[in-house]
């Protein structure tokens, strides 16, 4: 046997998306480069370790095998990797988040200078619907998840980061007379939504419910940045929130309807499982989080205020 380390980690990424599109995509490399080395690997063994029915690509029962011994051996070549890296009075690790959609443009600003100061940990963080970050938590494939709404269904621990506002926007280019009778915004133009199970569905589903508010036309995109370009070329309304929006408003190319009851306030919070045992790097990026969190609100966050 004479497979490399590579080859292993090309494989592993094949058998998590069945997909060698999917898998390219994930490690940077062409579809090609993906074959070949998927191709090099199997030729070290007899048994084969996918198989393609009717154009879709399968791992076979051999191959999720292999794969489970490729993820232990990449981890403990991890481990080594670390363990030098401690070795030289510095913090190695790895820190894994999921991520709710929206909170792509919360969650960096509070990794920024943590990463930059601590050169030895690898980041890994996904952005994903609601639905799937609780999933992520509750089966401990992450150390930490953000989210504006914590599951009542998990035992977590929580800290909280920045306010969520969530606004009434619509495009300037739309003329309605919603200076006027803004319940025609919801009569008059469709309402634009996120797919179920999103936080931000939820809440504007329930401001829909409690002011019994007209919707005879609903359309639904599955992420917060296909809303807000909907939003921006004139198809309709939709209540987001403030933080994904804010050159956009710069720009003229979304507008805030005022409307009562409205912002709706949540928090963006970050939360971990209760009962989970927290990894030197997981402990020290808290303890940063404690120390900066306000720092990083004031000096980053500061344009909230005039919302």
């Amino acid at each position: 046997m004479h497979y490399t380390l590579h080859q292993l980690k090309v494989f592993l990424k094949v058998a998590e998306h069945e997909s060698i599109t999917r898998a390219s995509e994930d490690l940077f490399l062409t579809q090609p480069a993906v074959s070949i080395q998927l191709k090099k690997l199997q030729e070290q063994f007899t048994i084969p370790l996918t198989e393609v029915v009717g154009r879709k690509l399968y791992v076979t029962d051999f191959g999720k095998e292999i794969a489970v011994a490729a993820e232990r051996i990449l981890n403990e070549v991890d481990a080594i990797n670390y363990k030098t890296i401690q070795y030289k009075n510095q913090l190695g690790g790895r820190l894994k988040l999921s991520v709710a959609s929206t909170g792509k443009y919360v969650m960096p600003y509070f990794l920024t200078d943590f990463m930059h100061l601590h050169k030895g940990i690898d980041l890994v963080m996904d952005v994903t619907n609601k639905t799937f970050v609780v999933k992520s938590l509750e089966q401990n494939e992450v150390d930490f998840a953000l989210v504006s709404v914590i599951p009542n269904e998990l035992k977590t621990e929580s800290m909280q980061l920045l306010q969520n506002k969530l606004f009434l926007v619509g495009s300037p280019k739309l003329d309605g007379d919603h200076k006027t009778d803004k319940r025609k915004i919801f009569e008059n133009y469709p309402l634009l939504l996120r797919e179920p199970g999103s936080a931000t569905r939820n809440a504007l589903e329930e401001f829909i419910r409690i002011n019994d508010l007209p919707v005879p036309k609903k359309v639904v995109l599955t992420s917060n940045e296909a809303v807000k370009q909907a939003v921006v070329a004139g198809l309709g309304y939709t209540i987001m929130p403030l933080i994904g929006i804010k050159n956009e408003l710069k720009n003229g190319d979304l507008e805030i309807i005022p409307y009562e009851g409205l912002p709706i306030v949540t928090q963006w919070n970050l939360i971990w499982l209760k009962a989970k045992k927290l990894s030197p790097v997981s402990l020290a990026f808290l303890e940063y989080l404690r120390a900066e969190k306000e720092r990083i609100v004031n000096t980053t966050f500061s344009w909230y205020e005039d919302y």
